[in-house]
């Protein structure tokens, strides 16, 4: 049995022109893990696909497929099948052909050939399209097709490159609980790029957040979502994004509350470390808030500060209301009861779950530590 791990050691990649793709970068993925890279457009998120591909050869570093350093070895020689965005199909070639191609190329058996694309076409549920060309299939259809063409390979990686993102709305819901499925009946490893932080969050066993270059976290959905490490995964990670406020932090009663105008918000003492207030006390720090830690129901939460401010827009989402309202010139959205009376142009005043808001510094925009 193949161990399908992956490590990156000291990954850069810099284009002509000096264009830092990727900063030296280390990445652990355990064998038969579901990886997701995340991150805006240009993040280099896809190259560090195409590194472990071998479609881009890195600048500097190493990378491992089990225990062998694949450097040099050829994308055909890494035991690797990639899924892309465009679906890559051969528009002139049944569906059987397209799934059949690289099983013919290694010059399987014409059996072994029928068996591995009819079991795979039967997972994929498209046994009854494998007459078609690509051009008679729907998005949804060419996906599973491009996703049966790198199964049939049985590699010991599975590298995607946005494959959901040509499919509408709810088409791409679907498609990621399929492949989400595919992953746990095939037992391999998958590593999987996106740009949306809801498919990473619903796919991934851990998600890799990239920003120029460069990780930020390496955790799993959950632990990105309630401890975030700095501001840029605290807001790409959560929808509706999490609410900034810049605040002052100041001592009252012998409490410690981040301030912004006439609003304060109690900071509970699981923040404070022992130099919390001789390092913050006086000092700016940026609050962090979650939409559904503001409520307009002030019993709530057990341990809450109330904020004020002018409702823009109430959205009903049907469960749930989503209000937009401005706080001491700060924009916010809570996140509340489909059922609350909240309408716009109201004056609304919210508590805040002190327990869970997020405090980071300033200057380097770092979570001040629990």
């Amino acid at each position: 049995m193949i161990l399908a791990s992956i490590r990156l050691k000291n990954i850069s990649k810099i284009f002509p022109g000096n264009v830092i793709a990727l900063h030296e970068s280390d990445l652990d993925i355990a064998d038969k893990e579901f990886v997701v890279l995340v991150g805006p457009s240009g993040c280099g998120k896809s190259t560090m696909l195409r590194i472990i591909a071998g479609l881009e050869e890195p600048t500097t570093g190493e990378v491992y497929i089990g225990e062998r350093l694949v450097n040099d070895l050829p994308p055909k020689d890494r035991d690797i099948a990639m899924v892309f965005q465009n679906y890559a199909l051969y528009p002139h070639m049944t569906v059987y052909k397209n799934m059949a191609f690289s099983l013919k190329l290694r010059k399987l058996p014409k059996d072994e050939i029928d068996r591995k694309v009819n079991e795979a076409a039967s997972i994929l549920n498209i046994e009854h399209l494998l007459q078609r060309k690509p051009k008679a299939l729907s998005g949804g259809q060419r996906q599973r097709v491009a996703l049966g063409r790198a199964m049939v390979r049985n590699p010991a990686v599975f590298l995607l490159d946005e494959p959901l993102s040509n499919l509408d709305a709810k088409l791409r819901t679907s498609m990621r609980t399929e492949i989400t499925k595919l992953h746990k009946k095939l037992g391999t490893t998958f590593v999987y790029v996106t740009h949306d932080q809801t498919e990473a969050m619903t796919m991934g066993d851990r998600i890799v957040v990239i920003k120029d270059g460069i990780i930020q976290q390496i955790d799993t959905p959950q632990n990105l979502y309630e401890q975030p490490e700095n501001l840029f995964v605290a807001g790409f990670i959560g929808s509706p994004q999490m609410n900034f406020i810049d605040a002052v932090v100041r001592e009252s009663d012998g409490a410690l509350y981040a301030t912004f105008g006439q609003e304060a918000v109690l900071i509970p003492e699981k923040i404070q470390s022992a130099d919390f207030a001789e390092r913050y006390l006086d000092r700016e720090v940026v609050l962090g808030i979650r939409p559904e830690y503001l409520s307009d129901d002030s019993s709530h939460f057990s341990v809450s500060s109330p904020i004020t401010g002018d409702v823009d827009l109430a959205e009903s989402m049907g469960a749930e209301k989503y209000i937009y309202f401005v706080t001491e010139g700060n924009h916010c959205i809570a996140r509340v009861s489909g059922k609350s009376s909240i309408e716009d142009g109201d004056r609304a005043t919210f508590s805040v779950d002190c327990s869970e808001i997020h405090l980071f510094d300033k200057e380097t925009e770092h979570v001040i530590s629990l």
